[in-house]
């Protein structure tokens, strides 16, 4: 029998074991899943965060790199379940999971055991150029791990690496899509292939993607012209003249505010429709409509079922493509696999995108857009077969674990539990939105925001923030109500101090 030493507090303290033959090292841990053992609750070691150890590495990295977004230097090999470690010997219950990206928390040993196999680990080793040399086992892995999470009615998929490169590649399927059903059975012209070279039309045509203020799609060219939530991702970068729409802005509480947020959609919804005129009539027609379920990094702005199903239709009388962006909404934390789920779409999203807690990144899709020809949509890596692997453990663990009802039971509790907080402390908190544990809650103006969130890091607790006032929390999906009262608990403690 095998073991995984992880070394949380100093030697001299007890071993624990767990159900898996893990050992986590320190007398200050509790049996919180069934899978692993991690500190009862958060430990703050220094007065400041980043500690000196982490302000030495800081340090150290700014003779090779930028560092202004580094906040503090962790210990992955101390880190453990719900909690981050830094290097200054803080644990900190992390409900912000490398910006909801981490879907089993730290060092769960189902994860650590996958390349203990000979075979797994040549996969990680011999990464392959997909595109050309895929491995024996990748077709079964695409159908028995990925298609088995798609989307609803969508029956093809690419792979990538990340989000924005997932956007950035089913934006080129909707082209090439759309042009296709301009061009019907006709192959290319001279002209399109000779003018394509030099960046003019009709060979690279005046086509747009329209999107939405406060959307964050990725920081890559094409991406970015469809990102708008901080200034600082675009300035001095040239950008695609592309239609951007209004987003529903909510008052809340929802049930109060019925006949206004409706208007809201309804007003929204007329501006995507004029936009789409205004382009035609410009000669950069709409090809595709990009939308998160939930805008992210924008301020966590929800929209109601409703208004997704009415851009549907939109979308379905213009012939312009949907693609739902659901890079951080996917993967179960909204209590749906995917947050689309909860919109009772008619039809299927034409192109559904992903990344973040899947490990790799990529985009499903029906037959419709998948180009006929070869390289179109192509790179080196086209993803990465290890990836795949981490994701079939990850998948098996969420349903033997019944985590998708877990994000339910804590996401409940820690809803409410904000929804009292803002009772408590009106002057301080509002709007509390979200869906399973992808939650988020409005201060009173940024200074506040940023203020809680420090604070808040120096009781133990490891947030972030979103928009300009928004606090956003992504605790990953093993986050139980317990891990709740403790968050609940401290934010309690910060919101008084103020």
């Amino acid at each position: 029998m095998s073991y995984i030493l992880v070394n949380v507090l100093p030697k001299a303290h007890a071993y624990v074991k767990t159900k898996y033959s893990t050992y986590v090292s320190g007398i200050n841990c509790m049996k919180t899943y069934s899978t692993y053992w991690e500190p009862k609750e958060p430990i703050v070691r220094t007065k400041t965060i980043p500690g000196p150890k982490s302000t030495e590495l800081k340090s150290q990295l700014s003779t090779v790199q930028s560092t202004g977004t580094i906040q503090f230097f962790a210990d992955y090999e101390k880190s453990a379940g719900n909690y981050i470690f830094d290097v200054d010997g803080n644990a900190l219950l992390d409900v912000y999971t490398q910006i909801s990206s981490v879907p089993l928390g730290y060092n769960h040993p189902k994860l650590l055991n996958i390349f203990k196999d000979e075979s797994n680990l040549k996969t990680m080793i011999n990464r392959p150029a997909l595109g050309v040399f895929p491995g024996k086992e990748w077709p079964e892995k695409l159908n028995s791990i990925l298609m088995n999470i798609a989307p609803k009615g969508l029956n093809k998929i690419t792979t990538m690496m990340c989000g924005s490169c997932s956007n950035e590649n089913a934006f080129k399927s909707i082209f090439i899509w759309y042009q296709n059903k301009t061009r019907g059975d006709a192959g290319f012209t001279t002209e399109e292939i000779d003018s394509c070279m030099i960046n003019m039309a009709p060979g690279a045509p005046k086509l747009s993607i329209l999107s939405f203020k406060g959307a964050f799609h990725g920081r890559t060219l094409g991406a970015l012209s469809t990102t708008h939530s901080k200034y600082i991702h675009k300035i001095d970068v040239p950008s695609f003249d592309w239609p951007i729409a209004s987003f529903p802005q909510y008052k809340y509480p929802l049930d109060e505010n019925v006949a206004e947020n409706r208007r809201e959609d309804e007003k929204c919804l007329s501006e995507v429709q004029s936009l789409i005129d205004a382009y035609k009539k410009k000669d950069k027609p709409v090809a595709g409509i990009i939308v998160e379920p939930i805008q992210s990094e924008g301020g966590d702005n929800e929209a109601s079922p409703e208004f997704f199903q009415a851009l549907q239709k939109i979308c379905k009388t213009n012939g312009v493509a949907l693609l739902i962006d659901e890079v951080q909404t996917g993967g179960g934390s909204t209590g749906k696999f995917w947050c689309h789920e909860h919109f009772d779409l008619e039809y299927p999203p034409d192109v559904v995108t992903f990344s973040k807690k899947l490990q790799l990144g990529g985009y499903f899709h029906n037959n419709d857009f998948a180009p006929k020809e070869p390289y179109r949509i192509f790179n080196t890596w086209m993803g990465d077969p290890s990836k795949i692997l981490l994701l079939e453990e990850i998948l098996k663990v969420i349903k033997d674990e019944h985590l998708m009802t877990n994000v339910e039971a804590a996401g409940k509790v820690l809803k409410q539990g904000l929804l009292n907080l803002e009772k408590e402390f009106p002057q301080l908190l509002n709007s509390t939105r979200g869906r399973g544990t992808f939650l988020a809650v409005n201060c009173s103006n940024s200074k506040v925001r940023d203020s809680i969130v420090s604070t808040l890091r120096l009781n133990g607790v490891q947030t972030g923030g979103c928009g300009e006032i928004s606090i956003r929390f992504r605790p990953a999906l093993i986050f139980k109500e317990a891990h709740a009262n403790i968050v609940l608990d401290r934010f309690r403690k910060v919101l008084r101090s103020m």
